[in-house]
């Protein structure tokens, strides 16, 4: 459980407002009028990257990064500025933690409604939803303090490489309106649950974030709460099933459906999508109007859809895919075969001749005392031929010298090594947020001046417990065998610590600990050389950086612990 602030929860002391059960509805009663949540997505999204405001707002009070509040929650970086607040990633200095921080003006329209939803969301206390911390009046200033989850990725993420797995759709409503539903019951609503709204930890736990406070924010309202959450959850299934948004207009990053067609069921839309999360759908969102495609009752209520879902065959997890050891090759040479063809099965074979009977005249004995005289001159002729080259050799000081006395090594050639063709790549985020997404194309570009650099860290060299560790996965376009790496590097001093790992995609699926390690170089240098005990097979390629030398400032980075890679490179 998060911790939760004297603030965030000393509603009766400080503000007079009404008990838990009724905050949504005090939530919703700021004057503004009604917003229908998918006509204006769009809209939203625009004014959250432009920084407009509406007519008639009040203005933002001028803030920094690096600015404190209470002495305590130190700025970072805007993540949104819209309509009179803004939104900051912080850092709460007395527990060193990041946090997430809403600010507007204290005189506000919408700064007491702010207030009164912040400490009804905290009050509430359930982990499926991201914490308030604080909420607080002060210096003209009215901020709410949440929870930052810096493992968790938002669905607007995992929907832009497609449709989700059936068994993570199912856990996304399962888990959503059970949520929803103990909200409900405690009187408050979301009444803004988008995409961006929902989010799936590491562990696979999806968690709300933006309770009451959202709508607060942006002053949306309804005169039907549980319904409007209910179809919300219903939008979100049917954009996990399909990578549709269920309205005419595109919103989120995702396209719209055909105009003039209407709602169509997920299974219409796409083939494979699983009938009876298609029907749950479509039951949710019956209520503009749909068909459901049984004879179902809608779903009106975040209970009607827990009964729905319980009502269902539990969708179990795929089976994890082992990937079959390679078949057994056996060596040429067999024990009683060798220089004798394969027999073929239901054929005969002849008994081999028996062997020549030994020589038993006085010349066969004569002769095999010869050979025997010969073998033990030979024998002591090459002892003395191999002591004199060994004492050569000691007075020469070629210590650098190696002879390859293995058979099978025919005049000591090895296989040459070919640099392989790298052929897309994508930044891989398992905590926190991206270094440089837009920037991996620069470590294969073949110009060693561009490069794609990590974010700048106070502590190090290792990353850890902070992040895990920072990297990129390279798609070579096949599968292929992988035995080194050149990876040049931007910086020098202390250390950085490189691995390779096999993987199953550009967005793998499983954890590093469970991927196949190729190699691990580290290095006070910049330039990390990195070789496989034996190939590895594989397409997808991890390079995993968990430690950062220390550097100074350069231009618009600062100093601090931080890489960047110029030119990367495989072989095999």
């Amino acid at each position: 459980m998060a911790e939760r602030s004297t603030a965030a929860v000393d509603v009766a002391d400080n503000s007079g407002d009404e008990p838990l059960t009724a905050k949504a509805e005090q939530t919703t009663a700021d004057g503004v009028a009604q917003t229908r949540e998918r006509d204006t997505a769009a809209n939203e999204d625009a004014e959250d990257t432009d920084g407009s405001t509406s007519p008639g707002s009040s203005t933002p009070p001028e803030l920094h990064s690096g600015h404190k509040l209470a002495r305590r929650y130190r700025l970072e970086e805007c993540v949104t500025r819209l309509d009179g607040f803004s939104s900051w990633r912080a850092v709460d200095e007395k527990l060193r933690r990041a946090v997430g921080v809403h600010l507007l003006p204290a005189d506000h329209p919408r700064a007491r409604s702010v207030l009164a939803a912040a400490r009804s969301s905290a009050l509430l206390g359930d982990p499926r939803f991201v914490q308030v911390l604080d909420a607080v009046e002060e210096n003209d200033l009215v901020y709410v303090v949440h929870e930052w989850l810096p493992d968790a990725t938002e669905l607007t993420a995992l929907l832009a490489s497609g449709p989700l797995e059936v068994h993570e759709a199912y856990q996304l409503v399962n888990q959503v309106s059970h949520a929803m539903a103990a909200a409900h019951r405690e009187g408050l609503a979301h009444l803004r649950l988008t995409p961006s709204a929902v989010l799936r930890t590491s562990t696979g736990q999806w968690r709300i974030r933006g309770l009451a406070v959202n709508a607060a924010l942006r002053g949306i309202t309804s005169e039907t709460p549980q319904r409007t959450d209910t179809e919300a959850i219903g939008a979100l299934l049917y954009a996990a099933l399909t990578q549709r948004w269920p309205y005419e207009d595109d919103a989120y990053g995702l396209s719209g459906l055909p105009k003039d067609i209407g709602l169509i069921a997920p299974d219409q839309v796409r083939a494979g999508v699983h009938r009876g999360l298609s029907e749950l759908a479509m039951r949710a969102l019956v209520n503009e109007g749909a068909t459901a495609s049984r004879q179902d009752p809608p779903c009106t209520t975040t209970e009607d859809l827990v009964k729905a879902v319980g009502e269902m065959p539990r969708i179990r997890p795929p089976e994890p895919v082992f990937t079959a050891p390679a078949e057994y090759q056996r060596t040429t040479y067999q024990q009683g075969t060798y220089g004798r063809p394969a027999p073929r099965p239901g054929v005969a074979q002849p008994m081999p001749a028996a062997p020549p009977p030994p020589l038993q005249s006085r010349t066969g004995k004569a002769l095999k005392w010869a050979v025997s005289a010969l073998l033990i001159v030979a024998l002591g002729l090459g002892s003395w031929q191999l002591a004199e080259a060994l004492m050569d050799r000691g007075t020469s000081g070629d210590s650098n010298t190696s002879h390859n006395t293995d058979g099978n090594d025919k005049g000591g050639d090895h296989k040459p090594t070919k640099p392989m063709a790298i052929e897309d790549a994508r930044e891989y985020v398992v905590k926190g947020e991206a270094q440089a997404p837009g920037e991996v194309a620069k470590t294969y570009d073949g110009d060693s001046k561009t490069f794609w650099r990590t974010k700048t860290y106070n502590d190090g060299p290792k990353l850890a417990p902070y992040k895990p560790g920072v990297g990129i996965v390279y798609d070579l376009g096949s599968v292929k065998d992988v035995s080194a790496a050149s990876i040049a590097l931007q910086y020098g001093g202390d250390h950085t610590t490189v691995s390779l790992y096999a993987t199953d995609s550009l967005s793998p699926t499983t954890s590093i600990d469970s991927m196949k390690s190729i190699g691990t170089d580290t290095t006070t240098g910049t330039t990390a050389k990195i070789e496989a005990d034996k190939p590895v097979k594989t397409r997808y390629v991890l390079l995993w950086m968990t430690a950062l030398p220390q550097s100074g400032s350069d231009g618009y980075y600062g100093a601090g612990y931080k890489q960047a890679l110029t030119d990367v490179k495989f072989t095999g």
